[in-house]
């Protein structure tokens, strides 16, 4: 049976906005807060959602980007937003973006592939990018804020394909974009690129009457726990052997009542408290400027930001907890038995 291609018609969707941006903040606590200052403080003090955008990794041959674009257009039931504002449909659609964007004859496209336990040279043909935000956010005003940010970012340069997943609790838009541009320039990701690309994205959802922000995450006093991707899958599966070897050798340790220490402990300390100067920084400026109320919330914040831990530590915390859990459930007999019943 051929593959078909199917256009879906745009006519009744959410129609393109053109927003407006505001420049960020800069490293530094400035003498006096704009309005755009204060905005970013009340939303990061009071809560509001952060924005996720999360680069999942890259096809390095035109047969692995052709099997994710598969994969999030659900093998063809599911529409596929491009670059040219086409919406496409139907089991064909992957191998032809492969094909329209000239893949097969990309650099390192041929390149033999890595051996066991080497590092893997070949360039990526692809960025796979996911955009998320939490549970109850509008999935099509995401959708909307993520096309802006696409036009905003990659139109007429990088070539990239978009689809909308609200299969799980949190909506999501699965981008794949072109690693090199028509012009030949090479797309990099570096991480003040995601900064840059949060902020945006952030706004691009306010302008939409969402509430969204893109604080960085040590400022909320939060330390990223960095996985490799098959990793994070292989979590979510409850199947990550990778986990299960490193909370069996901390549970030794645990038994041994002494954990290694790790070598990133004194940096995240450091982080944290060039963090609380800045918040407390930030507070001092808000009372001069007559913001008394929010730097009450500041401090608030900063008393209620939870202690710095590595990821070694948060694990040991739960690992604790949950034997304390699991020991509880054995001694605390059910109703109509007695203790010694339970614990026999």
């Amino acid at each position: 049976m051929p593959k078909r291609i199917v256009r879906v018609p745009t006519s009744g969707r959410l129609a393109e906005l053109d927003l407006v941006s505001y420049g960020r903040r800069g490293t530094h606590t400035p003498v006096q807060f704009t309005v755009a200052h204060i905005e970013q403080i009340e939303r990061t003090v009071r809560g509001v959602p952060e924005v996720l955008i999360k680069v999942s990794g890259g096809g390095k041959s035109a047969a692995a980007v052709q099997a994710h674009l598969a994969y999030i257009d659900r093998h063809g039931r599911l529409e596929v937003l491009t670059d040219e504002g086409e919406t496409l449909k139907g089991k064909g659609v992957a191998e032809y973006l492969v094909d329209d964007w000239n893949l097969y004859v990309g650099k390192g496209q041929y390149w033999p592939a890595a051996q066991t336990g080497a590092k893997d040279r070949r360039p990526k043909q692809v960025h796979n990018l996911v955009f998320s935000m939490p549970a109850g956010t509008e999935p099509t005003k995401l959708l909307a804020a993520t096309q802006k940010f696409a036009r905003e970012k990659f139109k007429l340069r990088y070539r990239y394909a978009m689809v909308l997943h609200t299969d799980q609790q949190h909506p999501h838009v699965h981008v794949v974009v072109k690693a090199v541009s028509e012009q030949g320039e090479r797309l990099y990701i570096r991480k003040p690129t995601l900064r840059d690309w949060r902020e945006a994205f952030a706004r691009y959802l306010g302008e939409l009457g969402v509430a969204a922000n893109a604080t960085p995450t040590a400022l909320r006093g939060r330390t990223k726990s960095w996985q490799r991707d098959g990793i994070y899958r292989a979590l979510k599966r409850g199947a990550s052997t990778f986990m299960r070897r490193r909370l069996q050798k901390l549970a030794e340790g645990l038994q041994r009542g002494r954990l290694a220490r790790e070598r990133g402990k004194a940096r995240l300390l450091s982080t944290r408290e060039r963090v609380v100067e800045d918040w407390r920084a930030t507070a001092t400026v808000l009372g001069r400027q007559g913001q008394q109320s929010l730097a009450g919330e500041v401090e608030t914040y900063l008393r209620q930001m939870r202690p710095a831990a590595t990821d070694q530590e948060r694990l040991a915390q739960g690992l604790v907890a949950r034997l304390a859990a699991q020991r509880l459930r054995i001694i605390v007999p059910k109703p109509g038995h007695s203790t010694d019943e339970r614990t026999r």
